[in-house]
């Protein structure tokens, strides 16, 4: 099985749930399925059943009338059912599960008196492995007949896409098996090279085996040639076109060619998405860009304008000007100021009277010393003249 997305897994549950398959022997070994260990439970009780078919939201199993199943089933009041389904997966490992329902219908076997069709319906989404492998399955029968010319043309990666493991086939052309080279496959039909004469292989039937890996399997695919070509320069060699029948295509074949087909799909449209991301993420930065330049330069405006109401406060208060409520804070300062100067003013005033108070003090002193010393002079002449 291919890797299957969640997404995917809803659309086949969208698209497929209500399409039934019938379990024939192709299907049974297409989804791998152990038909030994289905069973039916109900009350506490399982018994073994076969699945004639289902789909998403529905199941019919074939019990016999005389087990204890249909006893059990058959009741109008039965409690809930479940049916469980067992696959293998490519490593052989077993993947069972369960999915609830309820009984909606019940009705003998193609006119059997000893078995009975039960219809369950499915109270619930069933588990995503079987949605992955009814979905795998309806999916390529759906694209079978809405791609059915669209060609794969081989090269080794395609090749190698699709499991195939050689270019090289054997082809039967009216029941003589021929060597070819495969050049492309699709739904609908096939385009090979080989060797004959082109009278004898035109209007023919013709039978294709195909070699796949992962898993191993040869698929043979049955058609009719419509067309046939030689290659220039060599009559011998002729190009083949082989149209399959609509009955005759195996469903393995188509899942082959649906796989790839949906990878293909998924691979071509990723880049367009990609390249739409990285448009619409370099748009986004480019937006958000232009925004941070522009807060920016508001921001700068803002700035400027804020400055330019600051100058002229300052140039007021400078010229003396300052507003009002600055008024009072100057005077406050003016007064404080002067109530400092003025102490220090008289202090400063004082300063010289007290320097010319001591010095009129002392310079009254050296007169009156003379003086005393003049009048002295004149006693001793008095004494000499009296002598």
């Amino acid at each position: 099985m291919a890797l299957v997305t969640t997404q995917q897994l809803q659309d086949y549950y969208d698209h497929y749930r209500d399409t039934e398959i019938t379990f024939t022997k192709e299907i049974t070994r297409i989804l791998n399925v152990d038909p030994r260990q289905i069973y039916v439970k109900c009350n506490g009780n399982q018994w073994p059943c076969i699945v004639n078919s289902t789909s998403l939201m529905a199941c019919r199993i074939i019990v016999g009338v005389k087990g204890g199943a249909y006893q059990m089933l058959s009741q109008k009041e039965t409690g809930p059912v479940q049916v469980r389904f067992c696959f293998s997966d490519s490593d052989k490992q077993m993947i069972s599960f369960f999915v609830n329902g309820k009984v909606s219908d019940i009705k003998p076997y193609m006119n059997s008196a000893e078995l009975s069709i039960i219809t369950i319906s499915f109270t619930q989404r069933p588990p995503d492995d079987l949605i992955e492998r009814l979905g795998t399955l309806l999916d390529a029968n759906a694209n079978a007949i809405r791609r059915k010319e669209e060609r794969v043309i081989l090269n080794p990666e395609v090749k190698r896409k699709l499991g195939l493991t050689k270019e090289e086939s054997i082809v039967q052309i009216s029941g003589v098996p021929r060597h070819c080279v495969l050049r492309d496959l699709s739904f609908g039909g096939v385009k090979i090279l080989m060797m004959g004469i082109q009278k004898y292989v035109e209007n023919q039937q013709a039978i294709l085996q195909l070699r796949f890996e992962d898993p191993q399997e040869v698929i043979q695919v049955g058609g009719v040639v419509v067309a046939t070509s030689p290659i220039e320069g060599r009559k011998d060699i002729l190009m083949v076109s082989i149209k399959f029948g609509d009955k005759t295509v195996p469903i393995a074949y188509k899942i082959r060619i649906n796989n790839y087909l949906v990878n293909m799909r998924k691979h071509v449209f990723a880049p367009a998405e990609t390249t739409e991301q990285k448009l619409a993420a370099a748009k986004a930065a480019q937006e958000k860009a232009v925004a941070e330049e522009k807060a920016k330069m508001e921001a700068a405006e803002k700035s400027k304008a804020a400055a330019g109401q600051a100058a002229p406060a300052d140039g007021a208060a400078a010229d003396g000007t300052a507003p009002a409520q600055d008024a009072p804070a100057d005077a406050a300062a003016s007064s404080a100021a002067e109530q400092v100067s003025a102490p220090q003013g008289q202090a400063d005033a004082a300063a010289p009277a007290q320097e010319a108070a001591a010095a009129e003090q002392e310079a009254p002193a050296e007169p009156a010393s003379d003086a005393s010393a003049a009048p002295a002079e004149p006693a001793a002449d008095s004494d000499s003249e009296t002598k």
